[in-house]
C-alpha cells in the first residue's frame, strides 16, 4: 500500500469515526450502520481485495461495477436508436410485441431508416395491386416419393428443444400452432409431452439421435417408428448443422439433466449428454439420401429432410450429385443462416461461421435449379424473421417456406436480455428454473405468438399483392432491389446470373459455375 493509500485510508477511518460518534449522539443509526459499513467496505478493499480498481479506489470502484451489470439494459432502454440494436432492434421488437397483443402497429410520421445507405433492400410496388389467392398462401412439402405430403403455412416456428426452452415455452409455442395452423419444429431435444398440445409437428432428428436411439446411443428403428407414427408428426428433419454454431457439437451437463429430460431424449441421468458435432446419418452424402429414404419408409411416407447452414458451398453440390446418383431426394431443405440465433456458441462460431441466410437461400436454390431437381424439393428458410418484408425477400431469393424462431419467442414475452445460457431467463422462456418457467401462462402467450403469426403472415400477403402478384411463386430474386456503393439501385441478383433448369447437366454451364460442379470433395 503506498504512502498516499494509507493517508487516505487514516483520514476516511477518522472521518467516518467522527460520523460515527456523531451518529450516535443524535440517535441516528440509519447514519451509524452506513458509516460502519463504508468503513469495512473500504477496509477489505485496500487490505485484502485483490483487484486493482478496489484497492486504488475503495468503496467508490464498486459503483463502476454496479452501473457496469446494468450496461445492456441501460444501452438497449436508454442509449440505442429505434434501428440500431443487435440482432432485432427496438423498431422489430416493438413490431413483434404490437402484432402479438393486436395492437396498432402502424408508422407515424415516416420511415427512420436511411433509404440511401447502402446495402439498403427494397421492392418495387404496382400500381395494379391485387389479392393473394387463398391456395397460394399454403405450399405442399412432398416430393414425388413422398405419399403424405404436408401443407405448409409460409410461416413457422422454428427448431428450439425442451431443456434449452422450458416446458411453459414449448407448450405455448404448440399451442400457438395449433392456433394459426402452421408447424412447430421440435429442435433436436425429441418430442415432450408439452410438444404434443394438439400442433402440427416437425420432428428434428440431431447428432445425438435423441428420442431415437438405443442406450449406447446408436439409431433404434422401433423408437423412430413408434414416434414418427404419430399423428402430429408430420414431417421428419435431419438437422447436420446450426446457424449460429455451424460445425459445432454440443453437451448437456448431468447436473442439469432431470428425470424428464432423460425420459424424453432417451439418456441416462448420469452422465453428460454429448451431441457430436457430425450427423451419423451423415457419413457420406450417399449415405445421407440414404438414410433420408429409410426414414420416409420407416416413418409411413411423410416427408424427410434436412437442415443445413451453407458452409462449403462444394460440399452441398456434392450432396445434389448424391441425389441424382442415387435417385433419391429429400423432400425439403431447411437453410438455416449464420445470423440465427442459438442459446449458447462460442463467439468465434456465432461472429464467423456460415453464410448468411440470403446467400445461402440463393446458392441451395441455384444448385437445385442447375440440377433440375428445384421442382421435387421444398427450400425452407430459417434466420431472423420479424416482419412481412422478412419472408418476401426469403421466398424471392428462393425459398418456398419461412421458419422464424426468436420472434416467436418475443410474441411470448421476451425481452431479448440475451440471458439464455445462465437459466436465469427474466420471462421464464429459456430456462428450467421451475420458478421463473412457472410465471409464463401457456394459455395467454400461445394466443399472442398465434396473433404475431398471422399478422405477419397478413402484411407478407398485402406486400405480394402491392407488387401486383397473385402467388408467392411469382417472386424473383432480381425482385428484392439493393442500394449499391455508388449509391444506385441494382437487383440483387441478375436475371442472367441466374441458372436453367437442368443446365449443369448439360455442356452449357456457366464457367463460373464449372469448376464448382467438376470438383469432388476428397
Amino acid at each position: 500500500m503506498t504512502l498516499m493509500q494509507r493517508v487516505l485510508l487514516l483520514v476516511s477511518t477518522v472521518g467516518n469515526v467522527f460520523a460515527a460518534g456523531i451518529a450516535v449522539v443524535f440517535d441516528s443509526y440509519f447514519l451509524l450502520l452506513l458509516t460502519l459499513s463504508y468503513s469495512v467496505i473500504g477496509l477489505y478493499d485496500v487490505l485484502l481485495n485483490r483487484h486493482t480498481i478496489t484497492t486504488l479506489y475503495p468503496v467508490v470502484a464498486h459503483i463502476r461495477f454496479i452501473l457496469e451489470s446494468f450496461h445492456d439494459e441501460i444501452h438497449q432502454y436508454f442509449v440505442a436508436s429505434n434501428t440500431e440494436e443487435k440482432p432485432f432492434n427496438r423498431e422489430q421488437r416493438n413490431t413483434v410485441y404490437r402484432r402479438a397483443k393486436r395492437l396498432n402497429d402502424a408508422k407515424a410520421f415516416g420511415t427512420e431508416h436511411d433509404l440511401y445507405e447502402e446495402n439498403y433492400l427494397s421492392i418495387e410496388h404496382s400500381i395494379y395491386p391485387v389479392e393473394v389467392t387463398e391456395a397460394a398462401k399454403r405450399h405442399v412439402i412432398g416430393s414425388s416419393s413422398c405419399t403424405k405430403p404436408y401443407s405448409a403455412s409460409r410461416l413457422n416456428t422454428s427448431a428450439m428443444s425442451f431443456g434449452s426452452l422450458s416446458a411453459n415455452a414449448i407448450s405455448a409455442l404448440n399451442r400457438a400452432a395449433k392456433i394459426g395452423g402452421y408447424y412447430h419444429n421440435t429442435g433436436e431435444g425429441g418430442i415432450s409431452p408439452y410438444h404434443q398440445q394438439g400442433g402440427d409437428l416437425v420432428w428434428q432428428i440431431g447428432s445425438g439421435l435423441f428420442g431415437c436411439r438405443t442406450a449406447s446411443g446408436t439409431f433404434d428403428e422401433d423408437k423412430f417408428k413408434e414416434a414418427a407414427s404419430k399423428d402430429m408428426v408430420k414431417m421428419i428433419e435431419i438437422k447436420l448443422s446450426q446457424g449460429a454454431k455451424p460445425g459445432h457439437g454440443g453437451v448437456l451437463p448431468k447436473e442439469k439433466i432431470t428425470e424428464e429430460i432423460a425420459a424424453v431424449r432417451l439418456i441416462a441421468t448420469d452422465e453428460d449428454c454429448v451431441s457430436p458435432a457430425r450427423h451419423p446419418f451423415a457419413a457420406s452424402p450417399e449415405g445421407l439420401m440414404q438414410n433420408i429414404a429409410r426414414l420416409r419408409a420407416l416413418s409411413g411416407g411423410k416427408p424427410v429432410g434436412f437442415k443445413l447452414c451453407l458452409g462449403r458451398p462444394v460440399e452441398f453440390v456434392q450432396l445434389v450429385k448424391a441425389m441424382i446418383n442415387t435417385q433419391i431426394v429429400p423432400d425439403f431443405i431447411t437453410v438455416d443462416g449464420a445470423e440465427g440465433g442459438t442459446g449458447a456458441a462460442p463467439v468465434e462460431f456465432s461472429n464467423r461461421l456460415g453464410y448468411p441466410v440470403a446467400e445461402g437461400i440463393a446458392f441451395v436454390n441455384q444448385v437445385l435449379t442447375g440440377a433440375g431437381l428445384r421442382s421435387e424439393i421444398t427450400v425452407i428458410a430459417s434466420g431472423k424473421t420479424a416482419t412481412g418484408f422478412d419472408v418476401l425477400s426469403k421466398l424471392a431469393l428462393g425459398a418456398d417456406v419461412v421458419n422464424a424462431a426468436r420472434t416467436m419467442m418475443l410474441a411470448m414475452g421476451c425481452i431479448q436480455s440475451q440471458s439464455c445460457h445462465t437459466n436465469h431467463c427474466p420471462t421464464g422462456i429459456a430456462t428450467q428454473d421451475p420458478v421463473r418457467s412457472s410465471a409464463l401462462d401457456p394459455a395467454s402467450k400461445s394466443v399472442r405468438i398465434a396473433n404475431f403469426q398471422a399478422a405477419t403472415c397478413e402484411h407478407f400477403f398485402e406486400l405480394l399483392g402491392a407488387m401486383g402478384l397473385a402467388d408467392p411463386a411469382q417472386l424473383k430474386p432480381w425482385m428484392i432491389k439493393r442500394r449499391d456503393g455508388d449509391g444506385n439501385i441494382s437487383d440483387c441478383i441478375e436475371p442472367e446470373q441466374l441458372l436453367a433448369n437442368g443446365q449443369l447437366l448439360t455442356d452449357d454451364i456457366p464457367e463460373r459455375w464449372r469448376q464448382l460442379w467438376s470438383t469432388d470433395v476428397t
